[in-house]
């Protein structure tokens, strides 16, 4: 029998967010493999460490062109095409070195206002009486305040943006109306930030380069393309770790007992890139368009073809990380997981994420030692969406 899209095993699978798919041990024999994708595509489904972190940093891997015309789709767009290369946008519009300042984990201030705003948030909860919603009440609030901050935008606006998310990094088949919608809305309040003048942080900084002749070739839009696409991305990524590591504090012990000094742990600083290393919160492939044949394995991987790089898969090769389900903090090379990414797309804001999710995790830890799960974690109804496999609620008694 002939193997079409049909025939093929759908990707991603179903998975619930606490453990890795079964299917995953079923690819150490065959570590790049044809799925089918949302869309209805083929791919290249690539697990292995080696061959992950290969595809990562080869070039000829494109993550731009999976938004070409007529490229294989992992599934419907929900921003617009050039927007999917977007560090690569703003390196190539001059704009790079105003963002990493913006995205400074030692920038002034910002560590006495991220403890502040954790403490603030774990105040509140605590006030409200268990259960408190860790979800919806800390992580989402927590990081959408800080990426506010960054960006000199009002914190009470927010939720406004936040609202857009579960649509703008949906997996969808077909395009869904209502990410339009929400991209022109989200750009238009970028766009009025631009004139206000009690906007700051990196608005305001991209503001003041539209009366620089050097940067004549800005528009608004492509200035407000740059907040509204590092808040989405931004808030995305972090939330959706911090809330994955919140579950894993919840339902292992061992991770539980390495974070808490008490229980003769590194602590939360100590624990990280393992942390990292064993997040679940991406759920899916990170899509890269084949330029040229490449040998890529056994494979011979054609021009054009999809490649989706299985980061969960590639952390717990045990080929690369021994025993790669226990949790070990002094794990000698637990800082080589790709949960970042790799390449010329290595995330940028990894030393920012890492310390805003250690001072989150910290404060909930010394607040409230005796945390843990008010309902049983197979009552979490967990949501497919990219960049994260998160719970709807995640509900906490104290």
């Amino acid at each position: 029998m002939s193997v079409t899209a049909e025939t093929l095993p759908a990707f991603p699978f179903d998975w619930d967010g606490t453990r890795l798919p079964a299917e995953v041990g079923a690819l150490r024999a065959e570590p790049v493999r044809k799925v089918r994708t949302i869309a209805g595509a083929e791919a290249w489904l690539v697990s292995s460490y080696e061959l992950c972190r290969q595809v990562l940093e080869d070039p000829r891997f494109s993550l731009k062109d999976t938004s070409a015309p007529g490229a294989p789709r992992q599934y419907a767009l929900t921003i617009p095409p050039h927007v999917v290369n977007n560090m690569g946008n703003i390196t190539g519009a001059g704009l790079r070195k105003a963002v990493m300042k913006a995205i400074n984990p030692k920038a002034p201030g910002l560590e006495e206002w991220l403890r502040a705003r954790a403490g603030a948030l774990v105040d509140a909860l605590v006030a409200e009486g268990a259960p408190g919603e860790l979800r919806g009440g800390y992580a989402d609030p927590y990081s959408a305040g800080l990426h506010c901050r960054m960006l000199g935008i009002p914190e009470e606006d927010g939720p406004r943006l936040l609202r857009s998310l579960d649509v703008a990094f949906m997996n969808a088949p077909r395009e869904i109306e209502a990410a339009r919608l929400n991209w022109d809305r989200d750009i238009a309040y970028m766009t009025e930030r631009l004139d206000d003048p009690g906007t700051g942080g990196l608005m305001a900084e991209l503001a003041a380069l539209r009366e620089d002749p050097d940067y004549a070739h800005l528009t608004d839009e492509m200035l407000a393309t740059v907040g509204v696409t590092l808040f989405g991305a931004g808030v995305i990524s972090t939330a959706g770790f911090l809330t994955m590591a919140l579950v894993s504090v919840l339902t292992r012990p061992d991770v539980r007992e390495a974070l808490t000094a008490g229980g003769g742990g590194r602590g939360v600083a100590g624990a990280m890139d393992e942390l990292l290393r064993v997040n679940l919160s991406i759920g899916d492939g990170l899509p890269r368009l084949a330029l040229e044949d490449v040998r890529l394995g056994e494979v011979e991987v054609r021009a054009g073809e999809l490649v989706l790089v299985l980061v969960e898969a590639a952390n717990h090769d045990p080929g690369h990380f021994p025993d790669p389900l226990a949790f070990r903090p002094d794990r000698e090379n637990a800082s080589d997981h790709l949960s970042f990414g790799g390449g010329s797309h290595y995330c940028p804001a990894t030393a920012l994420g890492k310390r805003h999710a250690e001072i989150a995790l910290e404060s909930l830890l010394d607040r409230l030692p005796t945390l843990r799960l008010a309902v049983p974690v197979e009552q979490l109804v967990w949501r497919t969406n990219f960049m994260k496999r998160l719970p709807e609620r995640l509900p906490v008694a104290w």
